[in-house]
């Protein structure tokens, strides 16, 4: 029998646990919605795109406006492991948002391997930073700004806000994240996430809910991964205790990749959820 490598899993069960898109049978289908959705989504919303917030070439982001000013806006930072997708495929989360009077904006960033994890932290913290200086521009009240993330993307937006000098957002959403870094270089990602020990230290937030400006509340779905799922309960709980954490919502019936498509559903408990944080439900 396979020695443990993590808590409880052997090497093939903590691959297996890293490993979303084989944990479910439908995974590339619904993944290869994305795009089409966004698609869609561009074609049917104004929206200003590939706008610059600083100097690496993948710092770019869409704006999709509301035509409500000032007003709300939501900053999506999207997942894929670290290492897949851009904005492109994720404009779709305007569609429950912009209708409802929220700006939304979807950020770019690098990808790993072609940069390091600290550096792709670094620039969704700029990005965050730059729409804040720039919220008059872009029609936004710059005291009801919001962020959801989701996969990956909550990772980053937590590493990122734990930075400080990011008080401005008034309120966190993350979605189905990993936040402790130690399984991963454990697991199979580590073959492009490479970090020494204090970058492993420094950028698992769940290791820092002091860090956390709040409220936050995470979301994660009923079929993520068992280890996604137990990262989720286990920095829930230390924001909790921390006093940041507002809710931790199970969406039942619904895999990983299933629960960000529902961010297009104004209907969906994940969208109501970030609505009732922003003040903005019907």
């Amino acid at each position: 029998m396979a020695a443990p490598v993590f808590l409880h899993y052997t090497q093939d069960e903590l691959n297996r646990n890293f490993d979303q898109r084989g944990w479910v049978p439908n995974a590339l289908e619904v993944i290869g919605r994305y795009p089409e959705h966004s698609r869609a989504t561009r074609r049917r919303l104004g929206h200003d795109p590939g706008v610059r917030y600083g100097p690496h070439p993948d710092e770019i982001l869409d704006v999709f406006p509301a035509g409500v000013a000032p007003g709300p806006a939501l900053v999506f930072v999207h997942g894929g492991a670290w290492k897949n997708f851009s904005k492109d495929d994720y404009s779709f989360v305007a569609d429950a948002f912009v209708p409802a009077g929220v700006t939304t904006v979807v950020l770019n960033f690098s990808k790993l391997p072609a940069e390091r994890l600290p550096t792709v932290v670094d620039q969704v913290h700029r990005g965050l930073r730059w729409v804040h200086e720039h919220a008059a521009s872009l029609g936004i009240d710059p005291q009801r700004l919001y962020v959801a993330a989701h996969s990956s993307g909550a990772h980053l937006s937590a590493c990122a806000l734990q930075k400080g000098d990011i008080d401005f957002v008034r309120g966190v959403t993350l979605v189905s994240g990993p936040y402790f870094l130690e399984p991963v270089v454990l697991s199979h990602r580590a073959e492009y996430v490479q970090l020494d020990a204090p970058e492993v230290r420094e950028l698992s937030p769940g290791l820092h809910p002091d860090r956390m400006p709040g409220p936050v509340q995470m979301l994660y779905a009923e079929h993520d991964t068992d280890e996604f799922r137990r990262q989720t309960e286990a920095f829930a709980a230390s924001l909790d205790r921390a006093g940041t954490l507002s809710r931790l919502i199970l969406c039942a019936g619904v895999n990983h990749f299933e629960l960000m498509e529902a961010f297009k559903d104004p209907e969906h408990r994940l969208v109501t959820a970030i609505h009732e944080q922003m003040g903005t439900a019907a």
